[in-house]
């Protein structure tokens, strides 16, 4: 991880098209902006991970599903 230190007003130019600029600092929130071309996601870490989380648990089934698929199917043979 590359860290620099900025102070508010300056800026840090990430490729050809992207800038982040320090816009305020009050104690221990930085507010940033982000100029971006909208082809370029940008996305806060956190709802990244809350997101990734979410979609496993909808993705696994509990063990309490697949007793009950498991019990449905069963039914259907006999």
């Amino acid at each position: 991880m590359l860290v620099l230190s900025r102070r508010i007003g300056e800026s840090v130019v990430i490729g050809d098209n992207v800038t982040v600029t320090i816009l305020d600092v009050r104690g221990d929130v930085v507010r940033v902006g982000i100029d971006a071309p909208r082809s370029v996601a940008v996305n806060r870490a956190e709802l990244l991970a809350e997101l990734e989380s979410s979609n496993r648990a909808a993705a696994s089934a509990s063990e309490q599903t697949v007793s009950a698929l498991a019990e449905q199917l069963r039914q259907r043979r006999d």
